[in-house]
C-alpha cells in the first residue's frame, strides 16, 4: 500500500515513485513448477496496476445527462454480455432498465459439470494475473479466488514426453537451455513486450476512450505493430524476431493447441494472446468462473429474460414533439410464447456466424448481416473419471508425476490432457498421484472415439462430453473483423473476439461497447477513436 501523501489514498503502487512507497501487489493465485512459464511485468505494467487501482472513473457519477435512454438490451449472459451490462450500469446509472436476453445458462462459454461429488470446469479455465477487469469484478463482488493446487507440466509428441518439469527451477533451465539456447529468454521478454503495449488499453477505458472498430482499438494498443501481427501467422512472426523451427514446434505450439486447439498458423496476435495466458500465476474464480457472470447481473440489476431472440426490428414511433423517433424492438420466444419490446440500445453478445446464431436484422439501411464471414473452432472437452495408462504417454507408472500434458502436431489424437481440481477445493484437498483415480480433462477437435478412450485410460466410472464452437478459427488471411456499431445505436460485443478470444477479451469489449453507447448517445465525439492516446495520457499523468 502507498502511503505517501502524492499518490491517492489507498493505491496499490506508488505512482510517483517516492521512496516510501510500499508495493504489494500480488497475484491472487500462484502456480508452482511453471519454469518455461515465467515473466516479470515492466514497471510501465505495475503503474499501470497502480493507476487501475487508483484512478476510479465512473462516467456514471459525472454530472448528470437530462436525455438518458429508458431501455438497454442484452442480447447473451456470458462473460461478454453480464460484463456490458454492469459497464452500462455505471456509464448510464440507475435509471435506465437493462433486460438480458439469456435462453440457456448464465455463463455461456464458462460453464461446469458435476461429476461425483464435486463441479469442475469445462468451459474457459483460467485468469491472466494481469487481467485487470476480471479482477476488479471478482474485489466488486467479493468472490474469493480458487485455492491453488501445485502442478507440473510436460509436453507429448505422440510417443513419449520431450519435456518434463522438474521440482528444480536450476534443473528446468539447465534443460531448457542445452535444448533451445536462449529462445526461452526470447520469448520471455518478446511477450513481455507485448503486454506492456496490451496493457494500455486499460489506462485508455479509464479516462473514457473508446473506439469503433477492432483495428482502430488494437492500433492505439500497439500501433501498426499489433495490426501487423494480425496480418500474418504466429510461425511468421517468431521467425522473423529469432526464434528456432525446434522450439516453435516443440513449445509454442503445444501452447496454441491448448488454448485455441489451432496450430501456429494461427495469426501472430491471438498466437501471443496464447502464449501470455502460458505463462505464470494463473488464477481461477472458487466456485467456478461463471459466478462471475451471475454476479456481474446482480450487481447491475438486470432483468434477465429467459427467452432466445430471433429478430431486431428497426421501428419509427412519433414523440410529443411531433417528429419520429427510432427504437429497436427485438423479438424473442420462451416458453410462453413469442414477445417483443422496444428498446433505445440494442447491445449484441452473441457470435453472429454461421452455427452460433439464427437472429435476423429487418428495416435496416444498410442492412445489418444476419451472419459474418468466418467460422468457429470446434474444440470437444471430455472429462474422465478414471485411471489413466500412463504408458500411453511412454512412461512408467512409477516416474509419471505430471498433471497437466500439453501436445505437439505429431500428436492427433488430443490437444492436451490435464488433470482437474473441483472448481470448489476444500480444505485438506491432495489431488491423487498422476496413475490414480481422478478426474481427467481431454481436448480434442473431434470426439474421442471408444477404442481412443480405451488406449488412454485403464478404466473409468464416468464420462462426460462437451462439444464447444469455443472460439474463431483464426488465420492470418481472415477477412477484416465485424464492426462493433451495426446500426446507429445497435453494437456488436463479439467483434473483438476475432482478434483473440479470451474472458478478458470480452471484458474488454464490454467496455468499449458501453463506452461507445455513452459518447454516442451524448454526441461525445472527443472521446471517440482518438489517436496518440498513449503519449497524450503519458503528457498528462
Amino acid at each position: 500500500m502507498c502511503w505517501c501523501s502524492s499518490c491517492p489514498q489507498g493505491a496499490a503502487v506508488c505512482v510517483c515513485l517516492h521512496p516510501n512507497a510500499k508495493d504489494t501487489v500480488t497475484d491472487p493465485v500462484l502456480r508452482s513448477g511453471q519454469t518455461w512459464r515465467t515473466m516479470m511485468p515492466t514497471l510501465r505494467t505495475l503503474l499501470f496496476l497502480g493507476l487501475w487501482h487508483s484512478t476510479r472513473r465512473s462516467l456514471a457519477s459525472a454530472p448528470q445527462f437530462g436525455n438518458q435512454p429508458k431501455k438497454i438490451a442484452v442480447v447473451g449472459a456470458g462473460i461478454g454480455g453480464s460484463a456490458a451490462a454492469y459497464y452500462l450500469r455505471q456509464e448510464f446509472g440507475p435509471g435506465v432498465q437493462i433486460d438480458v436476453f439469456e435462453p440457456g445458462e448464465i455463463g455461456g462459454r464458462l460453464s461446469t459439470v458435476r461429476m461425483g461429488d464435486h463441479e469442475y470446469e469445462v468451459g474457459g479455465a483460467i485468469i491472466h494475473p494481469l487481467n485487470l477487469h476480471m479482477k476488479h469484478f471478482v474485489d466488486t463482488l467479493g468472490i474469493p479466488p480458487r485455492e491453488a493446487v501445485s502442478s507440473k507440466m510436460a509436453i507429448f509428441d505422440g510417443e513419449q514426453l520431450i519435456f518434463e518439469e522438474s521440482d528444480w527451477f536450476f534443473i528446468n533451465m539447465l534443460r531448457l537451455l542445452w535444448r533451445y539456447g536462449f529462445n526461452m529468454i526470447r520469448l520471455q521478454l518478446w511477450v513481455e513486450s507485448i503486454l506492456d503495449k496490451f496493457m494500455r488499453i486499460y489506462q485508455y477505458q479509464q479516462f473514457g476512450y473508446s473506439f469503433t472498430s477492432v483495428d482502430r482499438l488494437l492500433h492505439a494498443m500497439g500501433g501498426e505493430h499489433f495490426l501487423s501481427l494480425k496480418n500474418q501467422t504466429l510461425q511468421e512472426a517468431m521467425i522473423s524476431e529469432g526464434f528456432s523451427q525446434t522450439f516453435i514446434n516443440d513449445l509454442v505450439e503445444p501452447v496454441t493447441r491448448v488454448n485455441y486447439g489451432q496450430n501456429v498458423r494461427i495469426h501472430g496476435f491471438v498466437g501471443a494472446v496464447a502464449l501470455a495466458g502460458a505463462g505464470p500465476g494463473l488464477w481461477a474464480v472458487d466456485g467456478g468462473n461463471k459466478r462471475v457472470c451471475s454476479g456481474l447481473l446482480y450487481n447491475s440489476k438486470s432483468v434477465v429474460i429467459k427467452e432466445r431472440v430471433t429478430s431486431v426490428s428497426l421501428k419509427l414511433r412519433p414523440s410529443k414533439s411531433g417528429a419520429a423517433g427510432s427504437f429497436y424492438e427485438v423479438n424473442s420466444v420462451g416458453e410462453g410464447g413469442a414477445s417483443h419490446s422496444l428498446y433505445d440500445i440494442v447491445i449484441i453478445a452473441t457470435p453472429l456466424h454461421s452455427g452460433m446464431s439464427d437472429i435476423s436484422f429487418s428495416g435496416f439501411s444498410p442492412s445489418v448481416p444476419s451472419h459474418f464471414p468466418g467460422r468457429f473452432h470446434q474444440t470437444v472437452s471430455t472429462l474422465v473419471h478414471g485411471r489413466l495408462n500412463v504408458s500411453f504417454l511412454g512412461c512408467s507408472s512409477s516416474e509419471f508425476r505430471v498433471s497437466e500434458v500439453l501436445t505437439t502436431a505429431s500428436e492427433r489424437s488430443l490437444s492436451s490432457l490435464n488433470a482437474l481440481d473441483p472448481v470448489h477445493v476444500p480444505p485438506g484437498y491432495r489431488r491423487p498421484p498422476g496413475d490414480q483415480q481422478k478426474v481427467w480433462k481431454v481436448f480434442s477437435s473431434e470426439p474421442l472415439t471408444q477404442q481412443q478412450l480405451q488406449s488412454m485410460f485403464l478404466s473409468w466410472d464416468s464420462k462426460s462430453e462437451t462439444r464447444w464452437l469455443a472460439y474463431p478459427s483464426y488465420s492470418a488471411l481472415q477477412r477484416k473483423p465485424p464492426p462493433f456499431i451495426l446500426h446507429e445505436r445497435v453494437y456488436y460485443l463479439n467483434a473483438l473476439e476475432w482478434a483473440a478470444s479470451a474472458m478478458e477479451m470480452s471484458a474488454i469489449s464490454a467496455r468499449n461497447v458501453a463506452l461507445l453507447a455513452h459518447h454516442r448517445w451524448h454526441q461525445q465525439s472527443g472521446k471517440v477513436d482518438q489517436e496518440d492516446l498513449h503519449m497524450r495520457l503519458r503528457g498528462e499523468l
